[in-house]
């Protein structure tokens, strides 16, 4: 059975709140935090925008492995990060901090740390606030809002829609082709060459699937009249509520806090 990740997302309990919101809304949000993180120094104001999207995204969104993945693989990444920058910032400028370890001539200054620390908390704060659409919206409800709200001309947006759903499908294809091969007993063996012949032979059978899509992909949209006139009606609509104004006004009332219990335009 395919799974199409572009597909409808199913009903969830009114709390998981992030679903009801216009796609439009969930991505307007955050953005102004988002291009203020990139100029802040300090280690409070990432880490605090990490923990109120992860609060966010526990109350907003189902709670599933992905979820849960990702909320521990990013400040994983950013802590890597951070340590990474620490290690190559110019200890000269930071000798007079603790010592938080030191290997023959080499030292970790806790003011390096800091430092090296403060990159990786802005790139895990700004990722963070990019699941919040990222978890909880779909691809045609994107695009949907897009043309109903922003105007994108429907040509342009539906078009990119009918391009990504090229993916699960080349997915599903190239499952069917492997199975066949292994059927057929096709390519067998182990090693990096018999790899290279295995997926050799995956290229002309996935090109002639993908042909073969998008065929039928422009005759359905020529029976339907793709293009022939300026604007089509919607059988799907993605409205633009007071829910959705209060969500953005809150938000950035909630930013706007945290920047100011922060300060980090004070820091020098």
């Amino acid at each position: 059975m395919q799974v199409d990740p572009y597909a409808a997302l199913r009903p969830a309990s009114p709390v998981r709140f992030l679903y009801g919101i216009n796609p439009l809304a969930k991505l307007l949000a955050p953005v102004p935090a988002m291009v203020l993180l990139v100029f802040v120094r300090d280690l409070a104001t990432p880490l605090a925008f990490v923990a109120l999207t992860a609060i966010v995204l526990l109350i907003g969104v189902r709670f599933t492995r992905r979820l849960v993945a990702l909320l521990v693989l990013v400040p994983v990444a950013a802590l890597v990060m951070g340590v990474g920058f620490a290690i190559w910032t110019d200890a000269s400028g930071v000798d007079q901090s603790v010592v938080l370890w030191q290997i023959g001539g080499w030292t970790m200054y806790g003011g390096a740390m800091l430092v090296g620390l403060a990159p990786g908390a802005r790139v895990a704060a700004i990722v963070s606030l990019a699941l919040i659409v990222g978890l909880s919206t779909t691809g045609p409800d994107l695009v949907r809002a897009g043309v109903q709200q922003l105007r994108v001309p429907y040509r342009i947006g539906y078009t990119a829609l009918a391009a990504f759903r090229f993916v699960p499908r080349f997915g599903y294809e190239l499952e069917i082709i492997r199975q066949a091969h292994r059927v057929r007993g096709s390519h067998g063996g182990r090693g990096p060459i018999a790899a290279v012949h295995r997926w050799a032979g995956y290229i002309v059978p996935l090109l002639a699937g993908a042909i073969r899509h998008a065929e039928r992909v422009a005759l359905a949209m020529d029976a339907r009249a793709f293009g022939a006139y300026p604007d089509r009606t919607e059988r799907h609509l993605v409205p633009f509520r007071a829910r959705d104004i209060v969500f953005v006004l809150a938000f950035l009332a909630v930013s706007t806090a945290v920047f100011a219990t922060t300060s980090p335009w004070t820091l020098a």
